[in-house]
């Protein structure tokens, strides 16, 4: 075991790897709830006729497998500390813009996700994954997971209550009395000590103390005994196989941008946690990152699996950072966070004390971090900014991260030609950019 995972090259131990692996696990565990409240659309009372909601139970057992299995592949396979699961700004496209915008069934939007998958595979086996992700500009790619964290931070402050809706200005403050706005408040301040503290897994920690509040002021009901918190997993039944018996409606162009958008979103996402991870934890060798083909196999492989099992994309976790500032070198630290992921399956019973109250700070505290981006954008170059502005203000603002990205590969083309700078311009772009003028004529 240590000669494979190379302990004695990597200068690590078993004590390490093992604390590194748990400190990864409780640093991303709030995925575990907020992705069945994110999916099955908790806090929107009214669905789109023929629409319905995801089963929690189902969803929560379908993100701990697909969890699991990414990040087993990746500590095996890949042998990096780099835990996966479903991505956080992915789940809100698939269950927000896909389902909830577009009218979508969740079902076909797993079929589309599998296909989403089933491409990556394909793309990552030929190579060719890495020499798509050079053609997107870096201002977009940083544009984008901003404007990613701003829509997740406003479906954050929906959910709580502190943003709400108004006939006359779209939104306003939200009744910052009401108890249940009041706990969600008492969350973000929690959330925000233990992040600015410096500890580790403060998101998860904030959601125990928000859940534990509401118990104590009878927000939320507390378990009545043992079998409240532990029990055997929920079954997927509700949605395992579902990608595949829908599999033929994703033929529309609708669903075409829908596919694209995954494919997209997950590229970057992976892509930016591996450079990010590996970084800090000394793997680059010549700026390049050594395996690169079998981490990106890792989570095109969860892809698949969660969507078969009844997920949205799963894709590499920058939460993994955490791990490896505690020492995290080797697979083994992700092997340790797949097997708490297995164990987190009979904890199932705990999803009824995370309500909408206590994920939304989860939310808009994440929507922090990725909007950290904004910073390296090059906002002093015109025909840089407009297409980057419009791809961060469009999301939140029509509440969909496909229509965002839209704008923004249509309007870079465009302004780069302007302004001379044609050459800078990879074919692929071109490309995109005829899928999202087509994209609009279809919804218009």
């Amino acid at each position: 075991m240590k000669k494979f995972f190379r302990f004695n090259e990597l200068g690590t131990n078993y004590r390490t790897e093992i604390i590194a692996g748990l400190t990864t696990f409780l640093a991303m565990a709030y995925i575990l709830f907020v992705n069945p409240s994110t999916l099955a659309l908790d806090g929107i009372d009214q669905l789109p006729e023929g629409i319905t909601r995801m089963d929690k139970g189902a969803v929560f057992t379908a993100t701990a497998i697909a969890a699991a299995v990414g990040t087993l592949v990746m500590g095996l396979v890949a042998r990096y500390p780099i835990a996966l699961a479903p991505g956080m700004g992915l789940n809100a496209f698939f269950a927000y813009t896909v389902v909830l915008g577009y009218g979508i069934p969740w079902q076909t939007a797993l079929s589309g996700v599998l296909a989403s998958g089933l491409i990556f595979i394909l793309l990552t086996l030929s190579g060719l994954r890495e020499r798509i992700i050079n053609a997107i500009p870096a201002n977009l790619k940083l544009a984008v997971g901003a404007g990613i964290g701003l829509f997740i931070a406003f479906i954050g402050f929906q959910n709580s209550g502190i943003v709400q809706n108004s006939d006359a200005t779209l939104v306003q403050l939200g009744d910052l009395t009401a108890p249940s706005t009041v706990l969600a408040i008492f969350g973000i301040i929690i959330s925000v000590i233990f992040l600015a503290l410096g500890v580790k897994g403060g998101i998860f920690y904030g959601m125990v103390l928000t859940s534990i509040a509401g118990i104590v002021t009878g927000l939320i009901d507390a378990p009545s005994g043992f079998g409240d918190i532990v029990s055997s997993a929920p079954s997927v039944e509700p949605t395992f196989g579902q990608a595949f018996t829908h599999f033929g409606d994703i033929f529309t162009i609708k669903m075409l941008v829908v596919i694209l958008t995954f494919l997209f979103v997950d590229f970057f996402d992976t892509a930016g946690t591996l450079v990010a991870v590996a970084t800090q934890a000394g793997f680059m060798k010549d700026n390049k990152l050594p395996r690169a083909g079998r981490a990106l196999f890792a989570d095109s492989t969860a892809t698949v699996v969660g969507s078969v099992v009844g997920t949205s994309t799963t894709t590499s976790y920058i939460e993994s950072t955490a791990g490896v500032g505690a020492g995290g070198r080797t697979g083994f630290a992700s092997v340790v966070t797949a097997i708490c992921f297995i164990l987190a399956l009979f904890f199932s019973p705990l999803l009824s004390l995370v309500t909408a109250e206590v994920t939304a700070p989860a939310l808009i505290i994440v929507g922090v971090l990725m909007a950290s981006t904004l910073k390296n954008i090059d906002w002093d170059e015109f025909e840089i900014a407009v297409p980057a502005f419009f791809t961060i203000a469009a999301m939140p603002l029509t509440y969909s991260i496909a229509t965002g990205i839209a704008i923004g590969f249509i309007f870079f083309p465009i302004t780069m030609i302007l302004k001379g700078r044609r050459k800078e311009i990879h074919p692929i772009m071109y490309f995109l950019f005829v899928i999202f003028i087509l994209y609009f004529v279809f919804l218009a």
